[in-house]
């Protein structure tokens, strides 16, 4: 069941009004993606300046990942990320009253840590694509992505700590333990592909840690450089932890069901990789015969492609949707999404950045269309 919320849908096709639509303010982004436009267009100036202050080798890597260069150095139009989580930190200052161009610096952060996870999970899992190109440590090697991706990290407790914000100190602390809890999450995402089970609470726990602990800490460093009591702050930032629940499970319908124009990685790469993904561990948890199956054909490969052949994959794909495995990821991505939208409601935002947060909220769930 979807929950009424008081800050409707602003979309990214809103629906026409009787009379027509109302002119939106100039300057006040009108739709989801137009928010992660303008949060883009604020953070992309200050991430450039600030990875280019790295030694110049780390830079060219850090600038190759970014999509700003090729794999020369040359100035590139690559793919770049979605920006969501500076957009949530942008959103979330505005939401208690601040400014988005104040809440630059924890947007910065908490890209730069972001992409610090990015570049280490690709080495992890083997991936050599991501956002339609050659992954850093396919054209760089390994140890030079590992690196990068270290220094990014770095980079992102120098951005806050020199910062001129009273709440800088806080703002550290928080990024730091968020970081902490998503490389455990990394870590226990890598164990469960040693194990033959995993229970549904387990993946559940593990996606907190490894995807909402940041979009809630994007949230929470967006209310606090705005200047929100605790209790704003706290309730945005079960907003961040919802919406990061519901965002994981959707990655993860996507890694087996979405389109690789739109993911930029292999189609079914996630079931290749023997990956106990959300949908899967609920499938091989769900008592039935397709889950039963699926249980006895998910361990690991052992010498490789032979077992990964495409119609390998789309009988995994259609076990898992036998069992239920889809369709419960898609309902709990939705109730995730409905109570990340109730936190919001409790925050009491600003009323444009509010509709802003939950146009982009939705959005971040429903990323293949």
């Amino acid at each position: 069941m979807t929950t009424a919320h008081r800050f409707p849908d602003a979309g990214t096709e809103p629906a026409p009004l009787p009379g027509g639509p109302p002119a939106p303010r100039e300057g006040v982004p009108s739709t989801a993606r137009e928010t992660l436009e303008a949060a883009r267009h604020l953070l992309e100036p200050a991430l450039r300046d600030r990875v280019n202050t790295l030694p110049a080798p780390l830079a060219g890597i850090a600038s190759y990942h970014f999509g700003w260069t090729d794999a020369a150095g040359r100035p590139d139009a690559g793919p770049t990320g979605k920006a969501l989580r500076p957009a949530l930190v942008t959103g979330c200052a505005e939401a208690v009253g601040g400014s988005a161009p104040d809440a630059v610096a924890p947007a910065v952060a908490v890209e730069l840590v972001h992409n610090f996870s990015l570049l280490h999970d690709d080495i992890l899992d083997g991936d050599t694509t991501r956002r339609h190109r050659a992954t850093a440590w396919a054209v760089f090697g390994s140890p030079a992505a590992l690196l990068t991706g270290d220094a990014l990290l770095a980079l992102a407790s120098r951005v806050l700590a020199e910062d001129d914000s009273p709440h800088v100190a806080t703002g550290i602390r928080w990024l730091a333990r968020s970081t902490e809890l998503l490389i455990e999450g990394e870590r226990a995402d890598i164990s469960f592909e040693e194990r033959e089970r995993v229970t549904l609470a387990e993946c559940l726990a593990m996606a907190e840690r490894k995807t909402a602990e940041l979009l809630a800490c994007s949230c929470a460093l967006g209310a606090l450089w705005g200047g929100a009591e605790p209790e704003r702050i706290a309730a945005l930032r079960a907003f961040g932890r919802h919406l990061g629940t519901a965002f994981q499970l959707t990655d993860d319908l996507l890694g087996i069901w979405g389109d690789p124009a739109v993911t930029g990685k292999p189609a079914r790469a996630d079931l290749a990789c023997r990956k106990k993904s959300l949908p899967v561990v609920a499938a091989m948890e769900s008592e039935t015969p397709a889950g039963r199956r699926l249980a006895r054909r998910y361990g690991p490969t052992t010498d490789g492609a032979a077992e990964e052949t495409p119609g390998e994959l789309a009988l995994l794909a259609r076990l898992v949707e036998e069992a239920g495995g889809r369709e419960w990821a898609r309902r709990r991505a939705s109730e995730e999404l409905d109570r990340a939208l109730v936190a919001l409601e409790a925050a009491e935002p600003e009323p444009d950045a509010g509709r802003r947060l939950s146009a982009l909220a939705r959005l971040a769930c429903r990323r293949d269309r």
